[in-house]
């Protein structure tokens, strides 16, 4: 990109669902945009997350884009949970056919930008010395996209491979007759360990904490049945945005106990048999609510467990204690199965913690394990360390990291008080990680297309969020989650799993379509809660 494309209406960063979707809604306003991405193409965390294994747990039918009818019906899924190549082919499609590439920076990372508060442009600055100028800035960066590093004591000193499913090689990686560890038993863990384990001469899990995780029962899909989703998917895909999980399920009508004893039974094997993230949570309407709701499906996902595996000590390792649900439950093909294995060994950090990597392996308090390869399964700095990791400079000069230093702060999980024309795609205050990330995707985007949209045909080119409104808005999301079993759990949704971050819990818990609701509201009432002006007259509020 020539040096005269320096200014233009609109920086986006991120090329994922967000980005690109944004990129669309962008160019059907008449906006120059950019969007700047860090890898070499396409994909967002389906770019990065190439491990074995990795598939996304919302069905394929539902994790897609619905703004174009021509797309849903020329592309074809060919699994219920496509795999990560799959889903990264559909957006390299959804790339070509929409021309994307042209207005996409690659390989190109965004260190900085800052807000000219006398002109209201930002200033983005990146990694390869160039910078754009644009009015709006858009953060498609992504929840789960900024890798957790390893802290673990000798982590430098191993000899052997390492790798990082976040981070993982293009080419992939042979594990034939290699002894593999594996640190980290969440999503991505739970994914990649059974297809590891069908390569590897041994395979060691060290598990700090054990997973929830529910069968996905992934099955091939006919192209009848497709066609038949696709025709009837208008209505489908309602369901899904007025769902609480952005998926087309109805929600449950009964409380845990309303039934009998034989009857919740029944109704948890069935989840059971049907697979996915929803087996258990859809059962019933107070199972985020009620903590003897909660200990019932609890019971339930372990002794399921200890019908799996065979041996008794280890089925008790992997039996979960927290609230289940209240750290992300997980979907499997084999997880539990694979430790049936001949070549697998559960380590139980709870009983022999790690005490350092050593050049040949890991040291726990109890043994030495010699290992070939290490695999860190250890998930990332969620919600908003992709944020963190940009030097990002609003109002008077102050950073975003200092305004969020007690915590992300933002109104509706859009916007942040002092960083007028910047928009955050599903960032915290919204419900994002806690619900099928495309349908709320394009809702947000869309929200922020439409907003530009009235900027435009009011004569409008400033946006800001109100403290007033980030402040109310703060408060009633945490009044949510405190009405919810989800902040007692030490889980990433309050960044638990980053030292030293602020443990607040991130989310909007009140489902998808309440929180559409409440964002059109905000839009209906002459966008409540910001401050709408032009760049020479700030200050005048709508």
């Amino acid at each position: 990109m020539s040096t005269e494309d320096a200014e233009v209406d609109a920086v986006v960063v991120g090329a994922g669902f967000s980005g690109l979707y944004m990129l669309v809604r962008l160019r059907e306003l008449g906006l120059r945009a950019v969007v700047v991405e860090r890898g070499d193409d396409v994909g967002g965390t389906w770019y990065w997350n190439r491990y074995p294994g990795a598939r996304c747990d919302i069905e394929s039918l539902d994790y897609c884009y619905s703004f174009s009818p021509d797309l849903l019906r020329e592309w074809v899924w060919s699994e219920r949970y496509a795999t990560q190549p799959e889903i990264l082919r559909y957006l390299n499609h959804v790339a070509d056919r929409f021309d994307l590439r042209r207005d996409i920076r690659f390989s190109t990372r965004v260190e900085a930008a800052r807000f000219d508060e006398q002109n209201s442009t930002w200033t983005v600055s990146m990694s390869d010395g160039t910078s754009l100028r644009a009015r709006f800035c858009v953060m498609a960066v992504g929840n789960l996209s900024e890798p957790k590093r390893p802290d673990i004591p000798g982590f430098t000193s191993f000899a052997g491979e390492t790798y990082h499913t976040a981070l993982w090689p293009r080419e992939g990686v042979d594990f034939t007759g290699k002894r593999v560890g594996v640190i980290g038993t969440g999503s991505s863990g739970i994914q990649a360990i059974p297809r590891i384990a069908e390569q590897a001469e041994a395979l060691f899990v060290f598990q700090r904490t054990p997973n929830y995780s529910m069968p996905a029962r992934n099955t091939p899909l006919e192209p009848g049945y497709v066609a038949d989703v696709v025709a009837g998917y208008e209505g489908r895909r309602r369901m899904a945005r007025e769902s609480d999980a952005g998926v087309p399920f109805p929600a449950a009508q009964q409380a845990t106990f309303e039934v009998s004893d034989e009857e919740r039974e029944r109704r948890y094997e069935e989840g059971w048999a049907r697979g996915g993230i929803n087996s258990l949570s859809y059962a019933f309407n107070d199972f985020f609510t009620d903590e003897e709701a909660n200990q019932a499906a609890q019971e339930f996902a372990r002794r399921k467990i200890s019908e799996i595996v065979r041996d008794p000590e280890t089925a008790a390792s992997l039996s979960p204690a927290h609230h289940i649900g209240t750290k992300r439950t997980c979907v499997d093909t084999d997880y539990f199965q694979t430790y049936n294995r001949d070549n697998v060994t559960l380590v139980d950090l709870r009983k022999q913690p790690i005490e350092a990597i050593t050049e040949g392996g890991i040291r726990t308090r109890d043994r030495d394990y010699s290992l070939d390869c290490l695999v860190f399964a250890v998930g990332f700095d969620a919600m908003t360390g992709a944020l963190r990791a940009i030097d990002i400079t609003g109002c008077g000069g102050r950073t975003l990291t200092e305004a969020w230093e007690e915590g992300p702060r933002t109104y509706l999980g859009l916007a942040v008080a002092g960083f007028p024309n910047m928009f955050l795609v599903t960032g915290p205050g919204s419900p994002g990680v806690l619900s099928n990330m495309v349908v709320s995707i394009e809702q947000h985007v869309d929200w922020i297309a439409d907003c530009l949209r009235h900027l435009q045909e009011h004569g409008l080119d400033r946006i800001e969020a109100t403290e007033a409104g980030q402040d109310a808005w703060v408060a009633y999301v945490n009044g949510l989650a405190d009405a919810t079993l989800y902040p007692e759990a030490a889980s990433w949704y309050v960044g638990a799993n980053i030292p030293g971050k602020p443990r607040v819990f991130m989310p909007y818990v009140n489902g998808c379509g309440n929180y559409r609701r409440e964002c059109d509201e905000v839009a209906r009432n002459d966008y409540q809660g910001f401050t709408l002006t032009t760049a020479d007259r700030v200050g005048t509020s709508a």
